[in-house]
């Protein structure tokens, strides 16, 4: 069986996920809503999140770990399993090693979160589908969703939905 990689996130109108000092003040502000914008419906589907040592770093000032019922696998060369902490595993990498080791280990769903990690398994051709919920806010600058790829990357829209704090959230499978 093949593991399913999938992205969950939002940026500003312009494409950014946070600004250039990684701050998310503007994602914090943008709505009152209540509505979580599909988002306990699309973890119900995950089994194991995996994401960047700077994504990690950031979960970690929210306060209480958001994610106590899932398996949280931080790819970094840099940090050690010690200063991790219990709550997540650490892999070096690199993506295939990555890859092998967690359908080893029987995960099955992944959620791809922070922009390094999903750049890379995007220019490996290894994502399968992309859930963007666009903020209306322009930045202006920022850490970009995609980056530079070298190649384009044809996407199937799968569906659009509009929510009436003006978000617009898209998914999209990666064609192959």
């Amino acid at each position: 069986m093949t593991l399913k990689t999938s992205v969950y996130i939002a940026t500003s109108l312009d494409g950014f996920i946070a600004r250039e000092s990684g701050e998310l003040d503007w994602l914090m502000v943008a709505t009152s809503s209540s509505d979580d914008h599909g988002y306990a419906a699309y973890m119900a589907t995950i089994d194991t999140l995996v994401m960047g040592r700077n994504t990690f770093e950031k979960v970690l000032t929210f306060g209480e770990w958001p994610y106590p019922h899932k398996r949280v696998v931080v790819l970094s060369s840099t940090l050690s399993q010690a200063d991790a902490g219990q709550n997540v595993e650490v892999h070096p990498g690199p993506l295939a090693d990555l890859l092998d080791y967690l359908q080893e280990t029987g995960a099955k769903s992944l959620y791809l979160d922070g922009g390094k990690v999903i750049q890379s398994f995007l220019r490996e051709g290894r994502l399968d589908e992309l859930t963007i919920t666009r903020i209306p806010v322009l930045l202006g600058s920022g850490i970009s969703l995609f980056g530079a790829l070298a190649e384009d990357v044809v996407l199937q829209h799968v569906r659009s939905t509009t929510f009436e704090n003006g978000f617009v959230q898209s998914t999209y499978r990666i064609a192959r």
